[in-house]
């Protein structure tokens, strides 16, 4: 999907000369008006509002693509998301995708007229060349000025120091496959173990693909022994209890569980697990911002922490 930098290059003129011309604005000269309209004829180049400030106002909307594993963890984003937009008279546009290519057909699809601006939220695959402008949230390995993220590292080693101080010593890391977010993620296991003095032992990390219940099972059947386990998200806490419980392994008495993202309910008890929760509505403010243009990082992603949240 060529984009207006593209175009830009190909017709060697400002994105701004290009957007002026796609929009059919006066005072661009003949000559660059025509190379602009070549350029985008080569590319197929189908112009949109994404890049556009959200203060234009042209259509009401945002749209954002949720491209997340489970959809508990969506409607966790979309609450604060909407009440934060809703104090700028703006509307949500909602789309799923779980591949990129789901989420390049949803991009095109809401960039065309639809929305002022599309927001992508939790992606945990390869995503697809985007318009710059395009506002990415919590998803994996998204640098650049247009990203917000969570600092993996910090809340990894927070939930391992805290499990550490409630005498668990064998902590199981079920980690995702590979990436930025995984480095981050070990880096902040291992730190919170040096912290304690705690020795790394290799056989506690694993793979959560293809699934978590296979990775956990794995563990529990080779007879690894461990009393703590540290997961991604609620929805991986959710079926990592459910396993245990097959095992016989009961939470949080013989065994202690902490998601790094949202925390989920404790069976039999109105109490939820231990979590590294993030502030959601300080995360929709500063999307905001982004997408007006209003907020920039020195062309490095946002990182925002989290907080334990201890039940």
């Amino acid at each position: 999907m060529a984009t207006i930098n593209d175009v830009s290059r190909l017709a060697r003129v400002s994105k701004a000369t290009v957007s002026r011309v796609m929009s059919g604005s006066r005072g661009v000269r003949e000559e660059s008006r025509q190379a602009v309209l070549k350029a985008a004829g080569a590319l197929n180049y189908q112009p949109n509002l994404i890049a556009q400030s959200l203060s234009a106002q042209s259509t009401g909307c945002v749209g954002v693509i949720c491209a997340m594993e489970s959809m508990q963890h969506a409607v966790d984003y979309l609450p604060a998301l909407e009440k934060q937009f809703r104090r700028h008279n703006k509307h949500l546009l909602l789309r799923f995708a779980d591949d990129a290519a789901g989420v390049a057909a949803a991009a095109a699809s809401l960039g065309r007229g639809l929305c002022d601006a599309v927001l992508v939220i939790g992606a945990r695959f390869a995503l697809p060349p985007l318009e710059g402008s395009v506002v990415l949230i919590d998803c994996l390995d998204a640098p650049g000025e247009h990203s917000i993220s969570f600092d993996h590292a910090f809340a990894a080693e927070t939930a391992c120091q805290y499990l550490i101080s409630h005498g668990r010593r064998r902590l199981v890391l079920l980690n995702h496959a590979d990436g930025d977010t995984a480095e981050q993620v070990l880096q902040g296991y291992r730190r919170g173990l040096e912290y304690h003095l705690v020795p790394y032992d290799r056989q506690l990390v694993s793979c959560r693909e293809p699934s978590l219940r296979v990775a956990l099972q794995s563990l529990i059947n080779s007879g690894v022994q461990f009393n703590g386990l540290v997961v991604m998200n609620q929805s991986d806490a959710q079926e990592a209890i459910t396993v245990l419980h097959a095992y016989r392994r009961t939470v949080p008495d013989s065994l202690s569980v902490v998601s790094l993202d949202g925390a989920t309910p404790l069976p039999g008890s109105l109490l939820p697990l231990p979590a590294i929760e993030y502030p959601l509505e300080k995360l929709a403010e500063k999307a905001l911002e982004m997408i007006a243009g209003r907020l920039t990082n020195g062309g490095a992603p946002l990182v925002i922490r989290g907080d334990l949240v201890a039940g």
